[in-house]
């Protein structure tokens, strides 16, 4: 466990600063936040000391900020937020890997620890390096209590239903653990000049890494997996109707009428952002019972979270008040319990 002392945590949530009314049972004072990028200031010295990262040329959401994120989240009401761990960087060998990965989530553990009930995180799992998400699984979840665990939707050409990661799905599978996952590097040759990858090509890879997991039967093989897919579940919700139609035309095939079922072995959340002509799609594939609130901080930055994406989650016309209290808070204390106070 991180050595650091226990703090009192003086970032109680305060004020939402929404500008909206509080409804008994729609938790927008108590939201917990299931996509909160997380790249540590001690792995940004760490990374730089070691020739592995400049921090003038790392992406600007990188310049995470204890202070900044705790005002966030005061603002928008947000009682607890679940970090992914992020580590950028050209590694030469696996000791160096290994070593990274440790000063981030040794980061992770210690602001759990100085804000307790505030912060909670998921341990990253690498798609490339079984031998290592195993250490960073057991190091993450059982010395520093992660609450899960955070994959890629895909590496290079290797998607989260490849047959070759079975051995760290099965793993994981002894665990019940739960998977967020999240598109980073994707292959966008022949997008439009100028469309950046997040705007739509996240979104596919998310899609392909769902399809993945069914089509391959990950998702059959492994029945206590949890995978949170982000954005919404990308375009997921919106062609479920095609894989219906066309599922026997897939290698390997998927049987049309169990495709229902699978939309509903994952968990989605809400940064895409929401709008409230995609709720109802979302609410008609997955139901409000397997929707989470995410916030995509810092890479969707303070204002628009705070100004444009969380309020218009409050005020979706597709949602009332007990929907919204399960995608506030309800369903990931069901998914993750140990985030319930104490």
């Amino acid at each position: 466990m991180s050595q650091a002392a226990e703090t009192t945590d003086l970032h109680a949530p305060g004020d939402i600063g929404l500008g909206t009314a509080l409804g008994a049972d729609d938790a927008r004072h108590e939201r917990i936040d299931v996509h909160h990028h997380y790249t540590a200031p001690e792995w940004v010295r760490w990374a730089e000391a070691n020739g592995i990262a400049d921090r003038d040329k790392l992406p600007p959401w990188t310049r995470w900020d204890e202070a900044t994120a705790l005002d966030l989240m005061d603002r928008t009401g947000t009682r607890t937020s679940i970090l992914t761990v992020a580590m950028l960087g050209r590694f030469q060998d696996a000791a160096t890997r290994k070593e990274s990965t440790r000063v981030a989530l040794d980061a992770a553990g210690d602001l759990t620890v100085r804000h307790p009930g505030r912060f909670a995180f998921f341990a990253p799992v690498f798609l490339d390096d079984a031998e290592l998400s195993r250490w960073s699984v057991t190091h993450g979840m059982d010395q520093l209590g992660a609450v899960g665990v955070s994959a890629r939707t895909s590496t290079g050409s290797t998607y989260l239903g490849d047959p070759e990661l079975d051995p760290i799905m099965a793993e994981l599978d002894e665990r019940a653990a739960v998977i967020s996952t999240h598109p980073m590097q994707v292959n966008i040759s022949g997008a439009p000049e100028g469309v950046p990858p997040f705007v739509c090509d996240f979104l596919m890879d998310t899609t392909r890494a769902a399809l993945s997991l069914i089509m391959n039967g990950t998702l059959d093989r492994f029945p206590r997996l949890t995978f949170i897919l982000p954005h919404g579940g990308g375009y997921l919700p919106y062609i479920a109707s095609r894989i219906e139609v066309f599922g026997r035309q897939l290698v390997p095939a998927v049987d049309p009428g169990r495709v229902r079922d699978y939309l509903h072995r994952f968990y989605y959340d809400t940064a895409a952002p929401m709008s409230p002509s995609a709720t109802p799609t979302l609410l008609a594939a997955a139901g409000s019972s397997r929707i989470l609130y995410g916030s995509d901080w810092p890479p969707t930055p303070t204002r628009v979270v705070a100004e444009v994406t969380t309020p218009a989650l409050d005020r979706d016309p597709a949602l009332g008040d007990q929907e919204r209290g399960h995608i506030n808070r309800g369903n990931a204390l069901r998914l993750l319990p140990a985030l319930a106070p104490a």
